[in-house]
């Protein structure tokens, strides 16, 4: 049985409790509405959406699923906002590890997502999913992935 993505954002936020994460009912919600019939969700996380350390209000809901990276937030009161990277559009990703909390930058041919507040142990695990995945997919593509 395939977990929902709102079951694999609290799944994450058991096992990475110091990533700093709310509303992730709401904000999965924002990804579900946009999947697409034929994708399948291969990994979910929750952080901020930002480069500051101290505003901790932009949390977004981040998907990985087979075709694409889904960014997710629901807006206090109204509205939500949605991003999405196809393979096509990555270029590369930046781990940044500091005292208390990770940043990965996701550097896209139109800007660079800033994702922040992550716990240093979740580093390693969202930068192996996400890299894995954009090989894998950029190949299919048949774009030259460096090694």
């Amino acid at each position: 049985m395939k977990k929902s993505v709102y079951e694999l954002l609290v799944e994450f936020k058991k096992k990475y409790p110091m990533s700093v994460a709310w509303r992730l009912k709401q904000h999965a919600k924002v990804i579900e509405m946009h999947l697409n019939p034929e994708e399948e969700v291969c990994f979910a996380f929750a952080a901020q959406k930002n480069d500051n350390p101290l505003d901790i209000i932009t949390t977004n809901a981040i998907v990985l699923t087979n075709k694409r990276i889904l960014l997710g937030q629901k807006r206090l009161l109204f509205g939500y906002f949605f991003t999405a990277i196809t393979p096509d559009m990555f270029n590369d990703l930046t781990v940044n590890m500091g005292l208390i909390w990770g940043k990965i930058y996701i550097d896209t041919i139109k800007e660079v997502v800033k994702i922040s507040n992550l716990q240093k142990d979740a580093l390693p695990i969202i930068e192996t999913y996400i890299t894995e995945y954009m090989m894998q997919e950029k190949q299919k593509y048949g774009i030259k992935t460096e090694k």
